[in-house]
C-alpha cells in the first residue's frame, strides 16, 4: 500500500489563534513502485509548536528524514530547536538533511544551537545557494525556486521521475515471472522460451508524481513554475481578495491568487493554508477560492491529514 500523504501541523500566519497554531507541514512519500523501500519524511517550516503538533499527530522524530525551511521569518522556523534537539533526545539512528536559504545560514546556526544539549543525532546541511537549484533523494528530485518576500525565500518542489507499471495479464500471457520480471525492467527485454519479450509490451507508461510547497510570496513566475502539473499543492493562502492590496505590499497570497495558480497550473489537489488571525471562518477562504478552482480543494486545518491523490495513468490527462 502506498504511504503518501500531507500531515498538516499548524495553519497560521504570523499570529496563532485558538484554533491554529504556528506552520508546519509533514510530508510522507515513499517510493512506491520504483524496486526500492526508501520513505522520505519531510518537515516543511516547522513553526512554534511543532514537536508537540507532531505528538498530537501520532508522529515520531524518527520518522523525519529531511527539514526544508522557506524563509526565517519566525513562524516558519522558531521550532526549529526543539525538532532538531529532539532527533538527539530520541537517539534517531539514520541522518537528517536540512535545506534553507544559503543566504540566511546565521540563522539556521543560531536555531540549531539556540540551547544546550547533547547532540547524537547526524544532521546534515545542504543549503539552497541559487535559484532553480535540485537535490537528489532516493524517491526524486527536491527542486528550489526563489520566491518575491522581503527575505530570502525558497519554495520546493518533488518531482518523481517517470516509470514504468507492470501489467499482470501482459506478463503471464508472455510467460514473464519472478526474478525475470526484474531483469527485464533493467534490460528493456528479456527472452522467454525463444521469444524476445520486449519492456512495452508487458508494461506502460508511469507517469511520476509532483508535489509542490509554496508559502509566504507575491504573484511571481516561480510560483507557477513550483505549481506546475502538481498532484498536490500546499500554498499560503494569507489573505481574501478585500486585503490584495496589503497582501502585494507585503508580499503574500489571496485565496483567489493561489486558487488562479492552481488552475492555470493543472494541479489535481489544492491545499490552501497560512491564515491570517483576522479570518475565523474557513467558509470565506474556500468560497473565494472557489471562484478561480473547481478542482479537489482543501482548506487546511491543524493535525488535517492530506493523502496524494492516487497516481495518474498512462491514459490520464497529461499535466499542462
Amino acid at each position: 500500500m502506498s504511504l503518501r500523504e500531507l500531515v498538516v501541523l499548524g495553519t497560521a500566519s504570523q499570529v496563532p489563534t485558538r484554533r491554529r497554531s504556528h506552520n508546519g507541514y509533514l510530508l510522507r512519500w515513499d517510493s512506491q513502485g520504483s524496486g526500492t523501500t526508501a520513505v522520505e519524511g519531510i518537515l516543511f517550516d516547522p513553526g512554534e509548536g511543532a514537536q508537540r503538533q507532531m505528538l498530537h499527530a501520532g508522529l515520531a522524530a524518527s520518522d523525519l528524514t529531511r527539514i526544508c525551511v522557506t524563509h526565517f521569518h519566525g513562524d516558519h522556523c522558531l521550532g526549529l530547536p526543539g525538532v532538531v534537539q529532539r532527533l538527539s533526545l530520541d537517539r534517531v539512528g539514520h541522518p537528517v538533511t536540512a535545506h534553507y536559504p544559503g543566504g540566511d545560514a546565521r540563522f539556521f546556526a543560531r536555531l540549531r544551537h539556540a540551547s544546550l544539549f547533547h547532540e547524537a543525532a547526524e544532521l546534515r546541511e545542504e543549503p539552497v545557494e541559487r535559484d532553480g537549484q535540485r537535490f537528489d533523494l532516493p524517491v526524486g528530485t527536491l527542486e528550489a525556486r526563489r520566491l518575491r518576500h522581503p527575505v530570502e525565500t525558497y519554495g520546493y518542489r518533488l518531482v518523481e521521475p517517470d516509470g514504468r507499471r507492470m501489467m499482470p495479464e501482459a506478463l503471464a500471457r508472455h510467460g514473464v515471472r519472478g526474478p525475470t520480471v526484474g531483469e527485464l525492467l533493467r534490460a528493456g527485454e528479456v527472452t522467454v522460451d525463444g521469444r524476445r519479450v520486449p519492456l512495452d509490451a508487458v508494461s506502460e507508461p508511469r507517469p511520476g508524481q509532483r508535489f509542490a510547497f509554496v508559502m509566504d510570496t507575491g504573484l511571481c513566475d516561480n510560483v507557477f513554475a513550483l505549481a506546475e502539473g502538481a498532484d498536490l499543492l500546499v500554498i499560503e493562502a494569507t489573505f481574501l481578495n478585500t486585503e490584495a492590496a496589503l497582501a502585494a505590499e507585503v508580499g503574500h497570497l489571496t485565496a483567489a491568487q493561489a486558487a488562479r495558480v492552481a488552475a492555470e497550473s493543472g494541479v489535481r489537489r489544492l491545499v490552501l493554508t497560512h491564515f491570517s488571525q483576522r479570518y475565523d471562518d474557513p467558509a470565506r477562504i474556500a468560497a473565494e477560492a472557489r471562484e478561480h478552482f473547481t478542482g479537489d480543494l482543501v482548506v487546511a486545518e491543524d493535525l488535517t491529514r492530506v493523502p496524494v491523490p492516487a497516481r495518474r495513468t498512462a491514459s490520464s490527462p497529461a499535466p499542462h
